[in-house]
């Protein structure tokens, strides 16, 4: 009777739990969006050009994807609640600063911390459920709801950047999180109970640090290279440290007996071929996406609210279609639903390289929705074949890799492709034509991917794997 009531009593507090942590996620997310709405609007009133707007972006995207892992390991390691309201702390105060930034310098700067803060509530919140929830059919319930607010929190970003840049302009896109942050501390500090998993491994602070560098040095070329010249001293010495650094990092991880990134899961074919595609997915999907806002306000010469409206297709197919997805991949197998969703994102890229100024949106929209559906069909069947390629104990893992790839494309992509816009610049080509051009070149890569993995990646029948868990893997 008492344990029926204790079970009971714990409903409320998994409710609030839930809502906690969905609500983190839904925060970290919508950054993620809104800031591409605002982008037009920081490039007038800071005064800055492209390679401004990059760092403003890419300056949070490399810290999440360099310090995703570690963020989850710090989580088990010294208690998923502290990490997690640490996270929302950092996060909230680095909102307020960005907000306040008077310089790209300064904005830059809290972007960065801002990332420190996702890259531990991201994970931490993850881990508060898996723990609160420890029958498996109620964990992947509550996953689908926190999956599901992480879906609205990417559709809500440009339509809500919009609205906020229009009335206040753009330091009110950062300040919409200090409510949300101030309510979590209060709410969490309260209602959250302390978990922590005893035999997590130890740090890997040499790692996590050659990779910051390693990933960061790569990106500083990558966005300067186009405004100091491909072949100027510090250009090249910058890829010449990423080169040493990276391969320092391949060393040190080769010889750790718990290493952040453990290299003897890319033997398997099936984790190598997806983690690969997933990176291009990242590439193609943020790179691409940097650049939407500004083609509709700056070549078409629309609001920003608009602006932010017009982009509503691609993400609200992916909200749509990515709850799919994962069932599609179970019914036909991961090769035929990912090599069909790269094929349609890079149709649908290569098709926004034909727009123009005078492109009227009733011509525009489908292409975005197409681009939106392909991304959908390929982000979790991807993670899925990670995930089957390893052993169960290590499915976390593997999700964790599946995550950090995708945000080191997004590193990449936003660096790459806007070096062919400033290329294009450079050889007197207009804005609009250096757009073009990058959504033509993300829609190579993304085809060449899917011929890719319809080579490559192995054919799973994750039904009959699901049907007979007692089969060896």
């Amino acid at each position: 009777m008492a344990a029926a009531a204790a079970a009971v009593d714990s409903r409320p507090n998994r409710a609030v739990l839930l809502t906690v942590t969905c609500l983190g996620q839904f925060m970290v997310l919508l950054d993620n969006t809104i800031v591409g709405a605002a982008l037009p609007d920081m490039q007038r009133r800071l005064h800055t050009q492209l390679t401004g707007l990059q760092w403003i972006v890419d300056a949070y995207v490399l810290l999440v994807a360099m310090l995703l892992l570690s963020g989850g390991v710090f989580a088990d390691r010294f208690g998923r609640k502290r990490v997690y309201l640490t996270g929302v702390a950092v996060f909230t105060v680095a909102s307020a600063l960005c907000s306040l930034a008077p310089s790209v310098g300064w904005l830059v700067s809290g972007r960065v911390l801002q990332g420190v803060g996702a890259a531990a509530l991201s994970p931490a919140s993850l881990a508060l459920l898996a723990a609160a929830y420890p029958v498996p059919q109620e964990r992947v319930k509550a996953i689908g709801l926190w999956a599901g607010f992480s879906g609205i929190g990417l559709a809500a970003g440009p339509v809500v950047g919009g609205v906020l840049i229009s009335a206040f302009g753009w330091p009110a896109i950062f300040l919409v999180n200090l409510p949300i942050g101030v309510v979590l501390l209060l709410v969490g500090l309260r209602s959250l109970e302390e978990s922590r998993n005893p035999s997590a491994p130890a740090i890997d602070v040499p790692g996590t640090a050659l990779s910051v560098a390693g990933v960061g040095t790569m990106t500083y070329g990558l966005i300067e290279g186009g405004a100091r010249g491909w072949t100027s001293p510090v250009i090249l010495g910058s890829f010449a440290a990423a080169v040493v650094l990276l391969a320092a990092f391949i060393a040190v991880e080769a010889r750790r007996s718990a290493p952040m990134l453990p290299l003897r899961l890319f033997r398997q074919r099936l984790f190598t071929v997806s983690n690969t595609a997933m990176v291009v997915v990242g590439f193609a999907l943020m790179g691409s996406s940097f650049f939407f806002s500004q083609f509709f306000v700056d070549v078409q010469g629309v609001s920003i609210l608009r602006a932010g409206l017009q982009t509503l297709p691609l993400t609200a197919a992916m909200v749509v279609v990515s709850p799919v997805a994962g069932r599609l991949a179970v019914r036909y197998g991961f090769r035929m639903v990912v090599t069909t969703g790269l094929a349609l994102a890079g149709l649908g890229l290569l098709a926004l390289g034909t727009v123009h100024a005078g492109t009227g949106y009733a011509n525009v929209w489908w292409r975005l929705m197409v681009v939106g559906i392909g991304f959908a069909l390929t982000m979790s069947p991807l993670t899925g074949a990670a995930i089957q390629a390893v052993s169960p104990r290590e499915g976390g893992l593997a999700s964790g890799i599946s995550s950090t790839t995708r945000q080191i494309g997004a590193v990449l992509g936003v660096a790459v492709l806007g070096a062919v816009v400033r290329a294009r610049q450079s050889g007197g080509a207009s804005f609009e034509a250096g757009l073009d051009s990058a959504f033509v070149v993300a829609g190579g890569v993304t085809l060449a991917t899917a011929v890719l993995t319809g080579l490559w990646l192995a054919r799973s029948e994750p039904a009959e794997d699901s049907a007979a868990p007692s089969r060896s893997r």
